[in-house]
This record gives C-alpha cells, structure tokens and sequence, in this order.
C-alpha cells in the first residue's frame, strides 16, 4: 500500500504515481540497455525515439497540426517573456498584453524591455477578482499578437473562453495544458512550463505555428531561436533529457486515461466538489467570480485568518500537503492538476469540515 500524501503543490506538483514508478523501474537499466535514459546520448538512436514518441503522443492527445512545430526547450515559462518578443516581435511593432494577474504581469514587464508593448485589457478593476470581459479590450490594429495567461496560477482566475482576434495569439498555458480540450488551431503559439500537467521542471514545450518561424530579431541569441530549436528538433545543444523523458511516461499515462476529454470530466468532478464544499460553508470562502474560476487552482479562505497555521499543521498530519497560499496572496490554495484524483479531493474536503467543525 503507498504511504504517499496528496500533493496539493502548485509546481513542481504532483506526478502521477504509474509515472513514478514506471521511472523507478527503468532508472538504472531502460529496457533492457544498462543505463539509466538520463545517462544516454541524447544524439543516441534509443533516446531520440524516446523523444520522437514523445512528441507523437502529445501531437495526438491534443490533435496538433502538421503545421505546427512542437519544440522541448529548457528555461522555463518564465524564459518564454523574453523569448516571444525577441521571436515575434518587430522593431517597429507592438504586441498587445492582457493583464490578469501575476504571471501576466511579470510577462509584461519582460516583453517592455524589447519593444512597444500594450495592456489592452486588465483585470486590475475587479482586484484580479473577474476577467475582463473582451468587448472592454482596446487592441492594437495591427498588433504583432496578443498574449495572455490562460490560467493565473497564483489568483485562481482562468479563461474559460479563447479570445476571438485577428492577431495570433500566444498563450501561456503552464498551468491548465492538458487538462481538457482544446483547439491548437484557435492560437499562434502556445507555451507551457513543465512542471504542472507535463513532468518535472527544466523543460517548457513549445507549440508554434509554422508561420511565425524566421521573424526572430538579428540580436535574439542563437539558443532562444525558435527557428533554429525547430531545425534541430529541439537538440541544438543538450536538452533535458531526463524531464523530456517523463514529459513522454505523462503522454502515455494521459492516453492510458482516456485522453484530455476524459481528464476534462475528472478535473470537472473534482472543482465542482471543492468549490461548491467552499460556497456550501460560512467558514470558508473563495473570491473569485464564479465563471472565472480556475479548475486547476483553488484558492480559499478561513474566516478568522489567525486559525491559518492551526489548518495547515492539522493537514500536513494529515498527508495534505501545501495548502498555504502563495506569500503575495495568503489564505489556502489547492492545486488539484491531473495526477491528483478524486480521492485527493475527498480527503481534503472531509479534513475542512472536520477542521470547520472544531473551530468554526
């Protein structure tokens, strides 16, 4: 039987446990080879299959294009503010920014250091409470693209619509990639950071239309070149082998499930029996507008703030882990991406009311 908690970890989160042990399994001998896959030549025929396949399943689970280059890069999200205008970004342009949260800021702040940059909408109004709806948008005619977060990690909001645009649009969907359908087809480039609903951090995956390849500026240093990272599928220096690698163990985990529709109806379950516990309770809370809520963060409130370390004290005894919100925010927030199950949920809804009976 596992002794392992739930793991309510914003990132690096949760991992599927069939992951973990597969990985265990094959650490020090891969099929049969006599070496563990983060000791391989990444040049080697054994590791480039691993990471052909890896790309074919992400291809398939989200039905990606032809047209579409899928790129395995190192750095982060974080990484991506400054390498999408340095790639997409003309000297003479300006790209369109919309404001929903911190992530999205700290995304602003970077791309200003390259050129013109408008927030052509901000959720600053409602206190990063509600989105701001499109019809309030003052977009640039003409914009090099318009980039957004899709979930905001930290505050708990998400898009549950894509934008309509004539520019493409670049989205960082670190958080909320994979978590239910989408169509690849609606965006320019879509990014996301690993270390959610991918794998382990130290890798960020790529996913760009053929187009926007070969506009990169003269001074965009060789290894954040999009167009060189598509040339040489990813390697033109060593990439992260290893995390490329259980990238690939979540792909096949993800199509063992059924997919991304079928993780949609499971993430579904799981938000819709936390939110409405939270709504249901007088002793917790959750600000955010109903239609905006993230389904793959959730942050609340107790009602007497002095009672926070009494709950995250009673739930790490409990095996509930990293409740405690992000320091800028405060409260509670539990991350509940794909590897955690409904079981996680259960737990942790019974441990509130537990909690809420003892001291509300």
């Amino acid at each position: 039987m596992s002794n392992r908690a739930f793991n309510f970890c914003a990132g690096p989160a949760a991992l599927p446990e069939a992951v973990l042990k597969r990985a265990q399994a094959e650490m020090l001998d891969w099929h049969g080879k006599g070496l563990s896959v983060m000791e391989m030549s990444h040049r080697s025929d054994d590791y480039v299959g691993i990471a052909e396949a890896a790309e074919r399943n992400l291809r398939e689970l989200l039905s990606i294009p032809a047209h579409y280059k899928v790129l395995f890069l190192q750095g982060g999200a974080s990484q991506q503010f400054a390498e999408i205008p340095l790639n997409l970004l003309p000297e003479n342009a300006t790209a369109d920014y919309i404001d929903t949260g911190i992530w999205s800021r700290k995304a602003i702040d970077e791309a200003r250091r390259y050129g013109p940059v408008n927030v052509a909408a901000s959720a600053k109004p409602s206190n990063y409470m509600d989105l701001p709806a499109q019809a309030q948008w003052q977009l640039t005619p003409g914009a090099a693209y318009i980039h957004y977060a899709s979930n905001e990690t930290i505050g708990g909001l998400q898009f549950g619509w894509v934008p309509q645009a004539d520019a493409p649009l670049v989205v960082d969907m670190s958080s909320d990639i994979l978590s239910r359908p989408l169509d690849v087809t609606q965006f320019g480039m879509i990014y996301a950071g690993a270390q959610k609903n991918i794998g382990p951090s130290g890798l960020v995956v790529v996913i760009i239309r053929e187009d926007l390849l070969g506009k990169a500026r003269a001074v965009c240093p060789t290894m954040l070149n999009y167009t060189i990272a598509a040339e040489h599928g990813s390697m033109y220096n060593t990439p992260a082998t290893y995390s490329w690698y259980l990238a690939g163990l979540v792909f096949e985990w993800l199509k063992e499930q059924g997919g991304v529709g079928a993780m949609e109806q499971r993430n579904r379950a799981k938000k819709d029996r936390l939110y409405a516990f939270i709504d249901n309770s007088d002793f917790y809370s959750n600000p955010i507008a109903p239609a905006a809520r993230s389904w793959m963060n959730v942050p609340f409130r107790l009602a007497d703030e002095a009672l926070n370390k009494a709950f995250l004290a009673g739930a790490d005894a409990r095996g509930l882990l990293n409740l405690k919100g992000h320091r800028t925010v405060g409260g509670m927030r539990a991350s509940i991406y794909n590897a955690l199950g409904q079981d996680a949920i259960e737990a942790l809804v019974a441990y509130m009311a537990e909690f809420e009976k003892e001291r509300g």
